[in-house]
């Protein structure tokens, strides 16, 4: 049983599951494509002692209720706000995680940043595909997004060959033991795979690269960034997200496989941005 967890509803039949817990500072933890709270629970363990921390699985995902209407990011940054307003949620720190942080970005388009007081980024471009893929900093060229969408998203057998290689390869740089790679295909297969594709297509559409300018010079900002494509994404960071600060750390989810690295970098930006907590 997760602890503090609960139900929000934010339109008639849609609930967003959220865990609450912790008191202090509020941190709000947002996965990323197709994956739930439960990818954030080596953070959660540690900010709990002091920090109010919320980890939200996005409509659609995890535990929140599976819809037919709404699988894309301008509606989940629209059900961002609505938790924010009904947890009473003042001077947040967000930290989205991959298609997390389009949620971010798209809350940022809607309301600003008036309410926000710290942004964290974990391996994501604001415009995650281009024609010119060997210049900016993608998820992979246009033919092999194509690909994911056309072959890996038709089906939910498809779906788990998807992210049982993108975990091998992508997420995780040591080798995955059976049961690990077994729970992080189960994360992602609570997203039906018609969800999924759909979701899929409305991020990689994405183009935020306003919003990111925008919100690394008005909040203190820090982006994440996986090793294998370091070189070009800090490129691409130091030129749309000019002010953000910039770590290199681990695969694409770093903040699991090492979570103590990761929550010190985390734990040294948040406490800059409250010397005297």
């Amino acid at each position: 049983m997760i602890q503090g967890g609960k139900y929000l509803k934010v339109e008639p039949g849609v609930e967003i599951f959220v865990q609450d817990i912790g008191n202090g500072d509020p941190i709000v933890f947002i996965p990323g494509w197709t994956f739930t709270t439960e990818v954030f629970h080596k953070q959660v363990e540690h900010f709990q002692k002091t920090n109010r921390v919320i980890a939200i699985d996005p409509r659609s995902h995890g535990r929140s209720s599976i819809t037919m209407h709404g699988n894309d990011y301008a509606t989940h940054g629209s059900d961002l706000a609505k938790v924010m307003e009904a947890l009473e949620l003042k001077d947040v720190t967000l930290i989205g995680w991959s298609f997390g942080c389009l949620t971010m970005w798209e809350y940022i388009r809607q309301h600003g940043t008036k309410n926000i007081k710290s942004l964290v980024f974990i391996d994501l471009s604001a415009k995650p595909l281009s024609i010119n893929h060997e210049q900016d900093w993608v998820e992979g060229p246009l033919d092999e997004i194509a690909a994911v969408y056309n072959h890996y998203l038709r089906d939910s057998e498809k779906q788990r060959e998807f992210v049982a290689a993108y975990a091998t390869e992508v997420m995780v740089q040591r080798e995955l033991e059976e049961t690990e790679l077994n729970w992080i295909i189960e994360q992602s297969l609570k997203t039906p795979h018609y969800i999924a594709a759909n979701l899929f297509a409305s991020g990689m559409f994405s183009d935020y690269r306003e919003e990111a300018k925008l919100a690394s010079e008005s909040v203190p900002t820090l982006t994440i960034i996986a090793e294998h494509w370091a070189a070009k994404a800090k490129r691409f960071v130091e030129q749309h997200a000019p002010k953000s600060a910039v770590e290199v750390l681990g695969g694409h989810m770093m903040f699991w496989e090492h979570d103590e690295k990761f929550n010190r970098i985390l734990d040294q930006f948040i406490k800059g941005q409250n010397p005297a907590g």
